[in-house]
């Protein structure tokens, strides 16, 4: 008999070792702003607002983390500086940063509405994240789905 969710162990959790990476506000933040084209320090640190300290110590989290990277540039009469750039590994993350936004929008905009949208680049139609299974069957709700322990579930102890 297979174990359930209270029997299995949350040691090796995706979920909490994603949060481990990603989970701190600053770095979703910053994360948000990378995606929307923001590569320089100066720039992070003027529209997220946070010291310089915080933010180095973000930004270098999440390059060893290998969802960003450097990559050097140098202004003309000045000296050679680094900007942040997302791998696929942080690019990835995007269907979550939409999802989260999705949520944002629905739940916790201006009455107005939301101050950002995304939209389609062909259609202009806004973007939504569905849940969909491994064939297209979709969208997906919550009843229409089954949680099972995968090849590393371990037993709790």
């Amino acid at each position: 008999m297979p174990m359930n969710w209270l029997e299995t162990s949350t040691e090796n959790c995706t979920v909490q070792r994603t949060l481990e990476l990603v989970g701190e506000k600053w770095s979703l933040l910053l994360l948000r702003d990378a995606m929307n084209g923001v590569r320089r320090f100066d720039d992070f640190r003027r529209h997220v607002g946070l010291s310089e300290a915080v933010l180095a110590d973000r930004l270098r989290k999440l390059v060893a983390a290998g969802i960003l990277e450097t990559v050097a540039y140098r202004e003309p009469g000045s000296r050679t500086r680094r900007e942040y750039r997302l791998t696929r590994k942080g690019w990835d993350l995007w269907p979550a940063m939409i999802a989260l936004k999705q949520w944002g929008d629905r739940y916790a905009a201006d009455p107005e509405g939301p101050p950002l949208e995304v939209r389609h680049a062909d259609c202009g139609e806004p973007l939504q994240a569905v849940i969909m299974c491994g064939k297209d069957h979709g969208p997906l709700t919550p009843p229409q789905a089954r949680t099972r322990p995968g090849p590393s579930a371990r037993p709790r102890t």
